[in-house]
């Protein structure tokens, strides 16, 4: 039997007014990393919802912090297009990327699409050379097909290199002392001495470009883009050391003539800096999971239900410090809602006791690679026990 703890954390919640044929469920779950996409998981929640109460009302609004996942998240809940646009890879590389075209001006894009760490082979990382070249494409052909309004989501990136290939697919020049363009990546930013965007910037007139990201790091320093997140991207020690310098020399520059202090710009260190370099052409850098919650409008899909659950691979202690989860949760208990988790396993009990149900997927004693094969039915097994036990407490009247 796996774990399922009811109940959690003494919470005094308030009588709810249910139609005890009907209740209304909201499912706003995250992607399983690695087995199930979020509106993956939101189907399989939905089932075991199904399973439990067969008369249940639901809703489906499947969530993201900004990272992967994002563009699948808007198109299952607002609806739209799914494009693909040839780019270039972190290695300059020709691969299409997907992103979307949303209702009403909006764009979604991921960088992860064009520039992630997943396009690459463990030894084809490159942190040195590797570009967002791909990621300025998308931005352009958002921008050619009238959008408005464009959400980057910027995890799980390959590159340190500031945004600087952005900015050049977008028509910036960065040249060095004798005027040539930098090449591709970040150790060549430590060669800048000019850069003019005045051309990307009139690329992106008329546009909000907004950056979603769940990383607070600056660009620089012992919490920055290079030494946190560059050994993942393949950076060895001395790597990370000149990466941080020519990031340094990239900040001192935009500040000498851009007028720019991206040192002191939270979140400017996300995506190897990206998001840094983003914001030299106005983009706002915002927290990935609001940022997604007011895209899909869930504050209002929260006050339509009676319960809502939410899910995620794992709760641990990072799911303490505003994963999305934890995100879906306290906005459903602002709004005094039963909130219920479903998670591929439950490895912090302080994470759980942050709803007043959570059921880990995983039985014990199965293997992680046997838990994600099987990762559908075992979250739709979950979440059938999360609603049975919050119904058996009297929480959930059903018939």
């Amino acid at each position: 039997m796996c774990d399922v703890k009811p109940v959690s954390g003494g919470r005094a919640c308030p009588p709810f007014a249910y139609d005890a044929l009907m209740p209304r469920f909201l499912i706003a779950p995250q992607e399983f990393k690695g087995s199930l996409t979020a509106p993956e998981a939101a189907a399989a929640i939905a089932a075991g919802v199904r399973d439990a109460s067969p008369a249940a009302a639901i809703e489906l609004a499947p969530m993201s912090d900004g990272g992967a996942g994002l563009v699948e998240a808007l198109l299952a809940s607002r609806g739209g297009e799914r494009v693909a646009t040839a780019v270039l890879d972190p290695l300059l590389r020709r691969i299409d990327a997907t992103w979307a075209v949303l209702p009403e001006g909006l764009a979604a894009v991921e960088m992860a699409a064009a520039s992630g760490l997943v396009l690459l082979a463990p030894d084809e990382r490159a942190p040195l050379v590797a570009s967002t070249f791909g990621t300025g494409q998308l931005l352009r052909a958002a921008v050619e097909r009238g959008c408005r309004e464009i959400v980057v989501g910027v995890g799980g990136s390959a590159t340190v290199d500031g945004g600087a290939g952005a900015l050049q697919a977008l028509g910036a020049r960065l040249v060095d002392e004798a005027g040539r363009a930098l090449p591709p990546g970040g150790a060549s930013l430590a060669r800048l001495v000019g850069i003019d965007i005045g051309v990307a910037c009139e690329a992106l007139a008329g546009v909000r470009l907004r950056v979603a990201t769940d990383v607070r790091n600056r660009l620089c320093g012992d919490e920055g883009a290079a030494r946190i997140f560059g050994p993942q991207k393949g950076a060895t020690p001395a790597d990370v050391a000149q990466l941080d310098a020519a990031l340094a020399r990239f900040a001192a520059v935009t500040r000498e003539q851009c007028a720019v202090d991206l040192l002191a710009l939270e979140g400017g260190g996300a995506a190897g800096g990206l998001a840094a370099g983003l914001h030299l052409l106005g983009a706002s850098i915002e927290p990935g999971f609001t940022l997604v919650a007011d895209a899909v409008a869930l504050d209002a899909r929260v006050a339509r239900a009676d319960i809502v659950i939410t899910g995620e691979g794992r709760l641990d202690s990072q799911t303490l410090y505003g994963k999305t989860a934890a995100g879906v949760a306290a906005r459903a208990r602002a709004q005094g809602k039963l909130v219920l988790a479903v998670a591929g396993s439950i490895e912090d009990e302080r994470a759980a006791s942050m709803f007043d149900v959570a059921a880990a997927a995983t039985p014990p004693g199965m293997s992680l690679a046997a838990a994600m094969r099987d990762a559908a039915s075992l979250v739709r097994a979950a979440a059938g026990r999360a609603v049975r036990t919050a119904s058996d407490s009297g929480r959930i009247p059903m018939r």
